[in-house]
């Protein structure tokens, strides 16, 4: 059970506006990187395979093949570091997970649009 007080702090962290994506959807995710001095927005794109969480404390992962490796990143939705996330493309899926996608490659593990 949470207090007034941790509610007020856990509300000022969230953020107003959060785009409406799916496990399953392509995505992109420009994060904020900071080199030395300066700070710069780099794109992450790929698919997002788990969304676990909730509230402030919510996250999700996204997958995609880099150089022939399967590279994974977790973000966190209310980050100030993630600045905007754009949906791609809208994955079909029947799972709430698609850790199974590790074991798959290329034509394999792609997913079919939804509608």
């Amino acid at each position: 059970m949470k207090t007034a007080l941790l509610e007020k702090i856990e509300q000022s962290q969230l953020k107003e506006e959060t785009p409406s994506f799916r496990v399953g959807d392509s995505v992109r995710v420009h994060v904020k990187i900071k080199e030395g001095g300066k700070e710069r927005v780099q794109v992450y794109s790929g698919t997002v395979i788990a969304r676990d969480g909730g509230r402030a404390n919510e996250t999700f992962t996204v997958r995609r093949i880099s150089y022939g490796e399967g590279v994974e990143r977790v973000f966190p939705v209310h980050s100030p570091y993630v600045t905007k996330i754009e949906v791609e493309r809208s994955g079909k899926t029947r799972r709430a997970k698609l850790y199974y996608l590790r074991q798959r490659t290329s034509k394999q593990s792609r997913l079919k649009e939804r509608a």
